[in-house]
């Protein structure tokens, strides 16, 4: 009989290989949509959930960053779904390259997310999900960003290890789209920043990179609105195959 700890370490190796394809069903398919908008729209949901979709745009920072060559000094996150990554470097460009990551990588994880759990790799989607925010622990520098690590790791894990890999295909595909609604939502939002609220402009990252480069803040709105949107297109394509076989 194989030991609770080579139960554990066959669990997680069993979540990096592919599953059966999940068998999603109109009805499915509508309830899964109701579940991801609930984790995103709601105020009471989104006090929570809108913490993980921070903690995936700080680390779109963090990862353009590092793949840039700068030195990483430290992601902060706060309770309040604001959050800074510091790094540093002796060029103009990957600042502004490290700048432009936030506000897409939500929306392209969401897309990864949800082309994996219906293409039977959403264990697996999770799995490297969980190891990320794992890794991203050493470059936390504040209590509020470790709780909220941590709490996203140990769910993650739970969902990995306790949960049949039939069932986290399907929860794939919800926090996929969960996220993909919330980049629309933190795109609203930062057009508001830019309308009604520019006393608040020091903490937009289109301002920040208007500053950087003379581009108007706009342009790089829209540039983030066009990556949200290709991260739409590519998340429906599986769902829109649903809706024909419904139909």
């Amino acid at each position: 009989m194989t030991s609770f700890p080579g139960q554990l370490w066959q669990r997680i190796l069993e979540a990096f290989s592919r599953t059966d394809i999940p068998e999603v069903s109109l009805f499915e398919l509508s309830l899964v949509l109701v579940m991801a908008i609930a984790l995103s729209v709601p105020r009471v949901t989104w006090r929570y959930f809108g913490l993980l979709a921070t903690a995936t745009h700080e680390l779109g920072h963090a990862f353009a960053a590092v793949v840039s060559g700068q030195r990483l000094g430290g992601i902060r996150l706060s309770l309040d779904h604001s959050g800074t990554t510091t790094s540093y470097s002796r060029g103009r460009l990957a600042t502004v390259w490290s700048g432009f990551w936030g506000y897409p990588v939500p929306a392209m994880t969401g897309a990864a997310l949800v082309s994996a759990g219906f293409g039977g790799w959403g264990p697996a989607a999770l799995a490297t999900g969980t190891l990320i925010l794992l890794a991203s622990l050493l470059f936390i520098r504040n209590v509020a960003g470790f709780l909220i690590t941590t709490g996203a790791v140990a769910g993650g894990a739970a969902l990995i290890l306790f949960v049949p890999h039939t069932f986290t295909g399907h929860v794939a595909v919800i926090l996929g789209l969960a996220l993909l609604v919330a980049s629309v939502r933190d795109l609203l939002k930062l057009s508001q920043v830019h309308l009604r609220r520019r006393e608040r402009l020091a903490s937009s990252d289109a301002y920040l990179l208007y500053r950087a480069t003379s581009v108007p803040s706009f342009i790089w709105i829209g540039l983030f609105t066009a990556i949200v949107a290709g991260s739409w297109l590519v998340a429906w394509q599986p769902i829109s195959t649903i809706l024909a076989a419904g139909t």
